[in-house]
């Protein structure tokens, strides 16, 4: 069992596919610094040995100074380096080495490290995907220091984001980026129907549909896209009333999953009724919204970027919360698409500088929320919300203090059960919903999913 454990997490950590989409082709965007990333690959490969080395940095920089490892210049690093400069106001002799590292290439570092036994490649902090982050800790368990004592007040964040770093009881990462899904709808596409963005806020599924059905009559055009054989959108409305493909003790929770049958009956109805329309790649589904072609999205926050590339749009857009779902115990219309946390390496030469910086910026900075909000760096801590800054009216999106709004949807958030199959119980729900789609038996797809990934844990 061991071995095959092993092997596995071998086999995903050379794997690009591990992002929070169920597959390659859309899991840039569910984390939206991916696409930056891809193209920092040749940075990284051109970095010198000692650069790999957090050990060999402190000694050279002193004991102020802390290695981190992230990706994407633009937002990640960005956040990073203001971090600093606000921790750099207290701690002037302060200094971080933040390492330019694409995603990909922390997972296959964290994996060869950890079963190496040699931890001294590690750095002091790195940036963890999400989804990734309880495969990583509880595969190699030695790799990263415990945080529930670092000082780090975890009661302002979102609990649904929290808890994607949390194993065993204990806090092994400080959330960072946000998540949170929303609603976004072309505005002047809804009122060719008699509808508004109110017509969307705080409802279920099976409203949305009949809305959905509205659109579609008066203006030919659905209300929503997503990419076909992937399972985004089935493991959002999955999360928004609280139910995880895995139960606590790691077993599959997928053949006796009332919620995931609901999931399932829930989108096939949206594809039936014309409401939604599948499109054969990421880039065809940005564009059927960015175009027009369907009146909205639903997706994580992140997607905001994308939509506000479409400058002529602006004051068009409007956003609100999810649908949820009809009949399941726990319904919410609150989830979550993507995201990372910091994680503390077990080589950290200065855990207490380390908890501190963090505690004291990511945990404990409304300063350093607002210098980088402007880069698309939404918070899930809970203070940075009450801002100022978040409380700005965006334009684009007819007037609403839209990232305001956002931190309040991922207080809501539900938690959920990632586990380390994560990633392959995702890719068995995928066939069983195109399967069930295409005319087979739910009950038959999800005994299959089952036994898939049943198998994947060598049960």
């Amino acid at each position: 069992m061991k071995k095959k454990l092993l092997s596995l997490v071998l086999v995903g950590a050379m794997s690009t596919a591990m992002l929070a989409g169920c597959g390659n082709s859309s899991a840039p965007a569910a984390d939206s610094q991916a696409p930056a990333a891809d193209a920092q690959t040749p940075a990284a490969d051109t970095q010198t040995p000692a650069a790999d080395t957090s050990s060999s940095d402190n000694a050279a920089g002193g004991e102020q100074t802390l290695t981190v490892w992230c990706w994407d210049p633009a937002f990640n690093m960005n956040a990073m380096y203001e971090a600093e400069k606000v921790y750099q106001k207290d701690h002037p002799d302060f200094k971080l080495n933040v390492i330019e590292t694409p995603w990909e290439d922390v997972q296959t570092k964290i994996t060869t490290a950890a079963t190496s036994g040699d931890l001294s490649t590690l750095p002091d902090i790195l940036l963890m995907q999400d989804n990734a982050f309880q495969k990583n800790v509880i595969s190699f368990p030695n790799a990263f220091v415990d945080l529930t004592g670092s000082g780090v007040n975890y009661s302002d964040f979102a609990a649904g984001k929290t808890a994607y770093s949390v194993i065993d009881g204990k806090n092994m990462g400080v959330p960072f980026d946000n998540g949170a899904v929303v609603g976004c709808y072309r505005s002047d596409i809804l009122e060719q129907a008699g509808l508004t963005v109110d017509d969307f806020t705080d409802i279920t599924w099976d409203q949305y549909i009949e809305n959905g059905k509205k659109v579609l009559d008066a203006t030919g055009k659905p209300l929503i896209s997503m990419q076909a054989g992937e399972c985004d959108l089935i493991m959002m409305m999955l999360q928004s009333a609280g139910s995880s493909l895995f139960n606590e003790d790691g077993t599959a929770n997928i053949v006796n999953n009332d919620t995931l049958k609901i999931v399932m009956e829930t989108y096939k109805a949206l594809k039936d009724s014309g409401v939604l329309v599948e499109v054969n790649s990421w880039d065809e589904y940005v564009g059927s919204f960015i175009s027009g072609d369907v009146a909205g999205t639903i997706n994580g926050c992140w997607t905001m970027a994308s939509i506000q590339t479409a400058e002529d749009q602006s004051g068009k857009w409007a956003l609100t919360n999810m649908p949820s779902l009809v009949g399941a115990t726990g319904a919410t219309n609150y989830s979550n698409n993507g995201g990372s946390s910091w994680a503390v390496t077990a080589n950290c030469q200065n855990t207490e500088l380390a908890f501190d910086f963090l505690a004291s910026t990511f945990a404990g900075s409304t300063e350093l929320y607002d210098n980088i909000l402007p880069s698309g760096a939404l918070a899930t801590w809970a203070p940075a919300g009450e801002s100022d800054a978040y409380a700005v009216p965006n334009d684009f999106f007819g007037g609403d203090a839209v990232s305001a709004k956002i931190v309040e949807f991922s207080t809501k958030v539900p938690s959920n059960i990632t586990g380390v199959y994560y990633y392959e119980a995702r890719d068995a729900v995928a066939t069983a919903i195109t399967n069930y789609i295409n005319g087979s038996d739910i009950a038959t797809e999800l005994d299959t999913a089952e036994k898939t990934v049943n198998f994947n844990m060598g049960k």
